[in-house]
């Protein structure tokens, strides 16, 4: 898939996820044959009709054989029942069985394809395979192989009644394979065109408080209905494929079943068959018949959730399980990047180039440079969210990628730009929403960001809901939250991305003390800052510019480096 890394050679997650429900697989399969057995039982009771019971007139008879099929009857609807909730159940499994998964890949596409794949794409596609899985398309592939039986029991009354239903299954075949080749196209189509229409009205929700303000709903309405248009059109060109070769297929059954009844009342004539093998031929052929039109009812469903299988396989394939590394100490002595190159996720082309510098344990590095220059890009990967392209980050020796994702963040704050707090409470977003956080933990953290005493003033402290991005709080209390919650659990590496942009004098004397914090704790801390006083606490100065570190040392030596050729310019 475009976007997306190119996969290891790895065992198919998918498959492996699948092999655990063959064994309910097999019991649907075995479901359904018994089914398909008692489905004769139609054609044998109107042979028996009219061969024995109109012949002898008698009623005992007619009343045992209404009986034992009313007992079929029921039987094969109780199967037909357990069949599909067994399907239904299998479905809901698998969900729940992937959604550990697929939770993991909304993550990981934004930071290792970035934009060029939608992150919500796999949530869709298991939505697609659940509800094919519950629904009635499944049914038919168990159902089709027992096609060639009822064909055969067509033979075995008559040798042109066989040929005739041979001859009607081949033309609904063929109606088949057309929808399939006319519904792929269109079914494709319509989930890209849903995931646009889906990213447009992401974007308007977490932006509308600029969209109400600025006047943009009519300039962005526009460009809803245009990607909204072509989702509706790709649908009702994949429905309309659908619906037509249905409704052929439902008329072209339709009349092989008179006109099977037609043949056998020839043959009756001409004395070759019974009265009631004239009536069993036609159910037999509406049998042999009912699994291909249902599946040419049912394949738009099919084709979507076929398409959105190979979309999983490929994605997971590709992002998905990724072995465990060995559990490694937390670091607690230095940080070395070595010659790193570093791009937007899915891209080649490197914002960061030929980065080397280490700190220790203790110290503090301010990184300031104009706009652009890379400085976010450096702190996406020194928290390991953005991967390098080449080169090396390493704590205490050993490669960020040794530790995994979960063990990272037991050693690592990252305050980014974007400050991305979650609907919840005031602690939770603290305490990473860890389902064992402390409390004493948690208030420890605001402590050090300045944040317990702003805290403690909300309208009930730690334990305020702060809705969907932190949408209760000031800009400043938000800042103030998502420094405690980098502060969490006394990291290692604390990485600070504007982190003084919405606080005032007492806020910016908060992140202060907490990059002191930091380092009277044995730890690292990393702060990406335009306004002088990010960077009042730290004793490494690093300048950027296009990608590049053009200057780095310690502060006082950087940065009167910095500013002498400023002053120079002011005084001519």
């Amino acid at each position: 898939m475009r976007g997306l890394p190119q996969p290891a050679t790895r065992p198919d997650p998918l498959s492996e996820v699948l092999a655990g429900y063959r064994g309910s697989l097999v019991w649907v399969g075995l479901f359904s044959g018994v089914m398909n057995v008692l489905m004769l039982a139609g054609s044998i009771y109107m042979l028996q009709v009219y061969d024995r019971v109109l012949a002898s007139r008698s009623v005992p008879t007619l009343v045992g054989l209404t009986a034992m099929l009313l007992v079929v009857f029921l039987v094969q609807g109780l199967l037909d029942v357990t069949r599909q909730r067994i399907l239904t159940r299998i479905g809901a499994a698998i969900d729940r069985r992937m959604a550990p998964r697929i939770f993991d890949l909304i993550v990981l596409i934004p930071v290792r394809a970035g934009l060029r794949q939608d992150a919500l794409q796999p949530s869709r596609d298991l939505d697609a395979v659940r509800a094919f899985m519950s629904g009635l398309g499944p049914t038919t592939f168990f159902d089709l192989p027992w096609v060639p039986i009822f064909l055969i029991l067509c033979f075995m009354l008559h040798f042109w009644i066989g040929v005739t239903a041979v001859v009607a299954c081949i033309v609904l075949f063929a109606v088949t394979l057309l929808t399939d080749r006319a519904t792929k196209d269109p079914t494709a189509v319509v989930s890209r065109e849903a995931a646009a229409r889906g990213g447009i009205a992401e974007g308007v929700k977490r932006n509308a408080e600029t969209i109400v303000a600025m006047g943009m709903q009519k300039a962005l309405v526009q460009r809803y209905q245009a990607t909204n248009g072509r989702f509706l059109k790709a649908n009702e060109t994949a429905s309309d494929v659908v619906t037509t070769y249905g409704a052929v297929s439902r008329i072209f059954r339709m009349f092989m079943q008179s006109a099977m009844l037609g043949l056998g009342a020839y043959l009756v004539i001409q004395g070759q068959v019974s009265g009631g093998v004239m009536i069993a031929s036609s159910i037999l052929m509406g049998r042999a018949l009912a699994p291909i039109e249902l599946a040419v009812a049912h394949w738009k469903g099919f084709v979507a959730a076929r398409q959105a299988w190979a979309r999983l396989r490929q994605t997971m394939t590709a992002l998905g399980d990724q072995a465990e590394p060995m559990a490694l100490p937390a670091p607690k002595r230095m940080l070395t990047l070595e010659q790193v190159f570093a791009g937007a996720p899915g891209s080649q082309e490197p914002i960061l180039s030929g980065l080397s510098f280490s700190l220790l344990a203790g110290q503090a590095l301010g990184v300031i440079g104009p706009s652009a220059s890379g400085k976010s890009t450096l702190a996406r990967v020194l928290t390991g969210a953005w991967l390098p392209l080449r080169g090396s980050l390493r704590l205490d020796g050993a490669e960020l990628t040794q530790w995994s994702a979960q063990a990272r963040g037991g050693f690592i704050g990252y305050l980014a730009q974007d400050i991305g707090l979650f609907d919840g409470t005031v602690a939770d977003n603290i305490a990473r929403f860890r389902p064992d956080a402390d409390a004493e933990e948690i208030v420890r953290a605001a402590r050090a960001a300045g944040a317990d005493e702003v805290i403690r003033k909300l309208p009930s402290g730690y334990e305020t809901r702060i809705g969907e991005g932190g949408i209760a709080l000031s800009g400043g209390q938000r800042q103030r939250v998502a420094l405690a919650r980098a502060l969490y659990g006394n990291p290692f590496l604390v990485v600070l991305d504007e982190p003084n942009a919405n606080l005032d004098a007492d806020g910016e004397a908060a992140v202060t003390q907490a990059i002191q914090h930091v380092r009277d704790s044995g730890g690292i801390a990393i702060v990406v800052a335009h306004r002088p006083s990010a960077i009042a606490a730290v004793d490494m100065v690093a300048v950027m510019k296009e990608g590049r570190m053009v200057a780095f040392g310690p502060k006082e030596e950087v940065l009167k480096k910095v500013l002498a050729p400023q002053k120079g310019n002011r005084t001519s």
